[in-house]
């Protein structure tokens, strides 16, 4: 069996101030762990930085400058909820980059995967929610724009709704979006997907494998995609600071093995990024984000 492609770049970490509650080191030890626990099982890209015009296909460019430069207003900024650095404006386009490459990859190899990725919360005139441009979304725009694909799904299982993909996509026939996430968690405001199934608090494995097994075939049907763009965010943890939902790592792997089968069997490409996650104690952190890469391992390169 060929290494399965995966992503990743030194610039997916940049520090962040003492105690900040995003978790920037998750990137580059999920790479280490990676390379520690399945050896050989994956072949490394290097993503490129991307083309401004990529980024306008989604976002204003007044916002895109005003961000790369360091002007925007402090509210604006709080909104985003990381401080600015010349340093985390090359990591923000780098893991665009990453996705956008990954996307590109999965049409070649049937499936690839980013360490990083998953910026659902922003719109094309602000950022929410540490995330700064919607990387989902220019890859989706980029590729159908180069007429690579007709229609692309993307399917959110962040524990928190995308919502700026959800509003980016409102209008766009080609673009099918999908957010099963906890009803009652940021963003406070919900925007509506092609497809929103909000669970309650304390969503256990049983009933979220349910659902997701129950609306898939639907959600293929509806699509008829030429990709899938697959959130894994490992959010839904029972123990994330963040989610709300009580998934354990044996339902997240069974969540990310039912994905990647699915789309294994219907032979469509799924370009995968890792998401939200987020624990004061990094390697089981580390450990939930590596299960989509075991989920991979097994549903792609098992006989």
């Amino acid at each position: 069996m060929a290494p399965l492609p995966l992503v990743y770049h030194p610039d997916y970490g940049v520090p962040l101030p003492e105690g900040h509650r995003f978790p920037m080191a998750k990137f580059q030890r999920l790479y280490e762990t990676l390379s520690l626990q399945l050896p050989g099982q994956f072949r490394a890209f290097t993503p490129h930085l991307p083309l401004q015009t990529s980024l306008e296909l989604v976002h204003d460019p007044n916002f895109i400058q005003d961000y790369c430069l360091g002007t925007l207003g402090a509210q604006e900024q709080r909104r985003i909820g990381l401080p600015w650095s010349e340093a985390l404006v090359k990591r923000t386009l780098t893991a665009v980059g990453g996705t956008l490459l990954t996307a590109r990859l999965a049409l070649t190899h049937g499936i690839a995967l980013n360490t990083a990725g998953g910026t659902h919360h922003a719109y094309p005139t602000f950022g929410s929610g540490f995330c700064i441009f919607n990387d989902f979304a220019i890859a989706a725009r980029v590729l159908l724009e180069e007429g690579k694909i007709q229609r692309v799904l993307i399917l959110d299982l962040d524990v928190h709704q995308g919502d700026g993909t959800a509003y980016i996509f409102a209008q766009d026939p080609r673009v099918f979006t999908v957010s099963i996430h906890c009803e009652k968690n940021f963003p406070h405001r919900k925007q509506p997907s092609d497809l929103d199934l909000a669970l309650p608090e304390g969503t256990s494995d049983q009933r979220y494998l349910k659902t997701l097994r129950a609306n898939l075939p639907t959600i293929l049907t509806l699509s008829q995609p030429d990709l899938m763009l697959y959130n894994a965010g490992a959010d839904p943890h029972r123990d994330d600071r963040l989610g709300k939902l009580a998934l354990t790592d044996t339902g997240l792997l069974q969540r990310d093995c039912l994905v990647l089968d699915t789309c294994r069997q219907a032979k469509l490409p799924v370009a995968c990024v890792i998401g939200g996650g987020y624990d004061r104690d990094l390697q089981r952190l580390v450990n939930r984000h590596a299960l989509l890469f075991w989920a991979a391992h097994h549903v792609f390169q098992t006989p």
